[in-house]
């Protein structure tokens, strides 16, 4: 089972990005989903997550109104569009499979995470 997250790059502030993670099985529509993310010297954090069929979304406070999680499970695949980016969304980011049909806000229970994608955003 992998997970192959696409989408980062270098962009100005103000821009925007969409991150896409494709699953390798479709197993995953079963499966909550979630974006986290890591700058270099801090932890990992939650950024977003959905539940297995779309129904429920949560969001990290400083991404609310900016950034969007959704999933197309016919594709096996969940996205992230971030809008309006600032110098402090610049980090790596990781999409993760939940063992279970919701998500959770840390990186327990998540059993399968993506490499990670770099977005930098330049003031």
């Amino acid at each position: 089972v992998q997970l192959q997250a696409s989408g980062g790059g270098f962009v100005q502030a103000g821009n925007s990005l969409r991150l896409s993670c494709v699953a390798s099985r479709r197993m995953f529509s079963n499966n909550g989903m979630a974006w986290f993310r890591q700058a270099p010297g801090k932890e990992r954090e939650f950024v977003a997550g959905i539940n297995y069929n779309g129904g429920t979304t949560a969001y990290e406070d400083s991404v609310k109104g900016r950034f969007t999680i959704s999933r197309d499970n016919a594709k096996n695949t969940v996205y992230l569009q971030m809008n309006s980016l600032k110098p402090e969304d610049t980090a790596s980011y990781y999409c993760a499979a939940s063992i279970y049909a919701t998500f959770a806000k840390d990186t327990s229970g998540y059993r399968y995470w993506g490499q990670g994608t770099l977005v930098t955003v330049s003031s």
